[in-house]
């Protein structure tokens, strides 16, 4: 099977990169390219990183995402894929985040892993995570397509930074040791109405497992998560479409509370 080329790689991050700019998404990669694979989509998501980090933008961690069984077998694959997060995607919490910043918005709820020492794949185990991790804290994500319609197949997701948007983190850190993942619940609650229920077992057996997986992926290519970045796990449960003036809170047993609120006027 032919890679794109380099040309194409560029053309398809430009294309990208000018949904940001303008709100207007773009039709499906995978149409353009229907050869094009995975190897290609990361090739493209990096170009776009590369492109926000020369203007001034700053690499903060990752998230990792397609970590439900029922989504991978949708996707045709057999493992998650990842993206970048960088500065300007974290918002504070409780705070209006700006609805012009998204193009078609989901929200997630998540836990975030903040990290105190390098973690290198290949060949991390549970432990060897563990011991990297220094706190969690209950995330949510706001997910985001560039691809129309979300009419995304595992290529354009990939090559779109893995659908990422935005991040809010909540403000009370807990030990991971402190707290058994797998048994985590998390209430998703909209508008002050509960929408979605779901546990850490969802993420891959244990939000434990996604990080692991992550620093196996990254260190595959020779890169390492670094001390003090963010990682996204996964999400709890399916993502919820939200519009402009929604307040969305994941409440997490043992781990606390976080809160997004869209702006309901653009400023």
């Amino acid at each position: 099977m032919r890679a794109m080329s380099p040309d194409e790689v560029r053309q398809a991050a430009a294309a990208l990169l000018g949904a940001y700019r303008t709100g207007t998404p773009i039709s499906p990669l995978s149409l353009a390219h229907p050869h094009a694979t995975a190897a290609d989509a990361y090739r493209i998501q990096q170009a776009q990183v590369r492109a926000w980090t020369q203007a001034g933008d700053e690499i903060r961690g990752h998230k990792i995402g397609l970590v439900s069984p029922a989504i991978q077998r949708q996707m045709g694959v057999h493992e998650p894929d990842y993206g970048h997060l960088t500065a300007s995607m974290f918002h504070p919490e409780r705070q209006p985040i700006p609805a012009r910043a998204f193009i078609q918005p989901r929200i997630e709820p998540e836990i975030a892993f903040v990290l105190k020492a390098p973690l290198r794949g290949p060949g991390v185990g549970l432990a060897e995570a563990m011991r990297a991790v220094d706190v969690v804290l209950p995330a949510l994500e706001i997910v985001d397509s560039r691809i129309k319609d979300w009419r995304v197949t595992i290529v354009d997701t990939i090559a779109d930074n893995a659908s990422s948007g935005g991040v809010i983190l909540g403000r009370t850190p807990v030990r991971a040791a402190e707290v058994d993942l797998p048994s985590v619940t998390c209430t998703l609650t909209r508008n002050g109405t509960p929408t979605e229920k779901g546990t850490g077992a969802a993420v891959l057996g244990s939000p434990l497992n996604a990080l692991a997986w992550l620093a196996n992926a990254l260190g595959a290519m020779g890169v390492c998560l670094e001390p003090g970045h963010v990682v996204l796990s996964g999400s709890f449960t399916r993502a919820v479409p939200i519009a402009p003036g929604d307040v969305v809170t994941a409440d997490m047993t043992g781990i606390g509370t976080v809160t997004a609120s869209l702006s309901r006027v653009d400023g």
